[in-house]
């Protein structure tokens, strides 16, 4: 039954790329124009400045300034929109063209000893007044669009069209080039209308509610079973098609954000994941409960390396600590919060709650989004890489299925090995498709720059360990120690508040000194408190393991965000969205890997430690026999049952006791694992760099 839904998946996901493909096709020809930024107009000009063989055209008119802006795209953003069509030559545009008429204020303006002073300079210098009327004219395209009307009776004037005959052409250039200087402000300032308060608000409430739903149903899945009356392997599929959907679809952020931008990009993402949120709230059957949590999947897998994306694109690399400090909070602080929030709601009211929860905050978030988000990324068109979406899905979502189901299955399952063995195939391909494709939909040059590689590297190994705690911990705390599931979330709260405090206090510390020192003392106390995990006991206190958590989240919170953020302030621009969705995707695979594979050592171990128990309780053993028929006669006495009723009974506590030693020690044994993840990434970051951002280039102080 389980391959059945991975084969549902497959193909769904096959179908919504057809009709994605057939949707673009269809608008070809309707294209969106090209959008040009002011650093491209100005790069621009350097170059025609710095080419010899650049004729500057001096009879460009006003006439024709008009006629360029009927063709212009003009919208009131902050980055001008050009049409793709092409101008005239060079050499034939100022033989088609009528020669430039200065208004009349401008000839009124203008002193007569300037003019003639200006008809005895020699033609070379023309070319720089020219040159100067490219940055105003470009700088105008921001201002509202120029009717025509505007323009023509300027050059009926008759004063107008007078001094031409007498003036050079650089004294008609000049005028024309003063009477644009006032708008060239104006792309300047456009700049200023992205709130960057505004964008952070919407982008962190989105990223907020996304990541909590993600932990919310956890808790619920056992009263989720009982309601749409399915099975454990079945319920399972909610949290493992969720983590499928989200791998699939974050190697293909990159290309959604070159293609769409980020406003249209995250309002399509926000409203599916509110559309999917809906359909869980309301479904009356598992079937229809796991279409909205994969519709929700498809709009939260995109949300958060589409953030990454607009933070590095919006604050300079000085800056990058502290505003990654912040979406810390988002990444860090929800899910600790979720299992208390989700384990309050499940024991006071219903599991629906959970996603009826997240409506209203989406729905927020949305109509903040049309008010405030901006279209801050230049958008292109990309060709889509099919064969790479092909070779990604079946890649990733064959190892985490197959990573999901070895818990259960185990590794010897020929379900478990086929699907492993098809989605390690498959991503042997998808990185020769990438590697080798014109325009890959993951751009894997970006490992060519060592910081990104290696802190991609740490970040995920420290996702394996991390996972344990918030895996192990609550089984270790329901399971083991009774506690309710309220009370298991409430040991992650203090933890995760922690952590909301200290992540922009450790960004604005990797502003100053850099990433290495924060991740070498955090990686300290998490191998510390990791270790410390391995003595578990039936007697621990609560506060002990509060202790420990908190100390160990602390830990986290020193090098999470700032060994992401040094990783990526080593890329050039154009690599930061293939470098989002890369380290994003690494550590999502990471995660989900270490999960499963840390619950299958708890579980073989425990069974290992159970055969052990067993051997040692037996009525062969001397001291086991004595105790045996003690408390037997003790329960008998109490009870009033005959004698062999309190030694069954007294058996049976004691093989109870040994099976709660035996997951104790598993879960113990898991957390050692942990521990070697994270003494692995200790060694790893000494060998963090600091380097100048965006360039490559290490420094010399280290």
């Amino acid at each position: 039954m389980n391959t059945g839904y991975l084969i549902g998946y497959v193909v769904l996901c096959l179908v919504i790329l057809g009709v994605a493909n057939a949707a673009m096709r269809s608008k070809k020809k309707n294209q969106a124009p090209v959008r040009v930024t002011e650093p491209d107009v100005q790069q621009a000009e350097a170059t025609l400045q710095s080419d010899d063989s650049y004729e500057p055209i001096p009879e460009l008119t006003e006439e024709f300034t008009a006629e360029a802006r009927e063709a212009l795209h003009v919208e009131p953003v902050d980055e001008p929109v050009f049409n793709q069509s092409p101008l005239p030559p060079r050499s034939e545009r100022h033989k088609t063209e009528p020669p430039l008429a200065p208004s009349e204020e401008e000839v009124l303006e203008t002193p007569v000893a300037e003019a003639v002073e200006e008809t005895t300079q020699p033609a070379e210098a023309d070319v720089a007044p020219q040159e100067e009327e490219i940055k105003p004219a470009a700088a105008a395209v921001t201002q509202e669009e120029t009717k025509p009307e505007a323009v023509k009776p300027e050059a009926t004037k008759p004063e107008a069209v007078k001094p031409e005959a007498t003036a050079p052409v650089s004294k008609d250039t000049k005028p024309a080039a003063a009477a644009a200087a006032p708008t060239a402000p104006a792309a300047s300032g456009a700049r200023q209308d992205i709130h960057v308060g505004r964008l952070l608000t919407v982008l962190l409430l989105g990223a907020f509610v996304a990541i909590l739903n993600q932990t919310l149903i956890n808790v619920a899945l056992p009263h989720m079973m009982n309601d749409l009356n399915v099975s454990a392997n079945v319920i399972q599929w909610l949290v493992t098609g969720y983590m499928l959907v989200n791998g699939v679809l974050i190697p293909i952020t990159a290309f959604l954000i070159e293609r769409f931008g980020a406003r249209k990009l995250f309002i399509a993402a926000m409203s599916l994941f509110t559309l999917g949120a809906v359909i869980c709230a309301i479904s009356s059957n598992f079937s229809i409960m796991l279409v909205g949590r994969l519709v929700q999947a498809s709009g939260a897998g995109i949300i958060m390396p589409l953030m990454m994306t607009v933070f590095l694109t919006v604050f300079p690399p000085e800056k990058r600590g502290k505003a990654m400090g912040l979406m810390g909070i988002a990444m860090i602080f929800a899910p600790a919060v979720g299992p208390t929030l989700s384990g309050w709601i499940v024991q006071n009211y219903s599991w629906r709650i959970l996603f009826i929860l997240v409506i209203p905050i989406g729905l927020l978030d949305l109509g903040l989004a049309f008010a405030w988000m901006k279209d801050i990324t230049k958008t292109s068109r990309p060709k889509f890489d099919t064969a790479g979406f092909v070779f990604s899905t079946l890649g990733f979502g064959g190892v985490l299925y197959a990573f999901s189901e070895a818990g259960s299955q185990g590794w010897t399952s020929a379900e478990v090995l086929l699907t492993l063995i098809i989605g390690l195939i498959a991503l042997v391909l998808f990185v020769w498709r990438e590697l080798t494709a014109e325009q890959p939909m993951l751009d894997l040059r970006v490992f060519k720059f060592d910081v990104f590689t290696l802190t991609t590297i740490i970040s995920s190994v420290v996702n394996m360990a991390m996972f344990a705690a918030m895996i192990l911990l609550p089984i270790y705390l329901q399971n083991i120690r009774g506690f309710t599931p309220l009370q298991a979330g409430l040991l992650m709260l203090p933890a995760a508040l922690l952590m909301g405090v200290m992540s922009p206090i450790s960004g604005a510390i990797f502003d100053k000194i850099g990433a290495r020192l924060l991740a070498i003392v955090g990686l300290l106390v998490t191998v510390w408190t990791t270790w410390e995990f391995t003595k578990l006991t039936s007697d621990t206190t609560y506060g002990h393991i509060l202790m420990l958590y908190c100390l160990r989240m602390f830990g986290m919170s020193l090098l999470m965000m700032p060994i992401q953020t040094a990783g990526m302030n080593q890329l050039p621009r154009q690599y930061q969205a293939h470098g989002t969705a890369t380290g994003n995707t690494a550590r999502q695979v990471a995660g989900s890997l270490g999960t499963a594979l840390l619950v299958t050592i708890m579980t073989n171990r425990t069974q290992f430690h159970i055969a052990n128990y067993a051997n040692e309780i037996t009525s062969t053993n001397p001291i086991l026999s004595t105790h045996f028929s003690q408390i037997g006669a003790g329960l008998a006495s109490a009870t009033g049952l005959p004698t062999q009723y309190g030694s069954s009974i007294a058996t049976q506590m004691i093989y109870g006791l040994a099976m709660k030693e035996a997951t104790i020690n598993g879960i113990n044994d898991a957390f050692m694992y942990a521990t070697g993840f994270a003494v692995v990434a200790l060694v790893l970051a000494f060998f963090i760099k600091r380097v100048q951002p965006a360039s490559g280039i290490p420094n010399k102080k280290k």
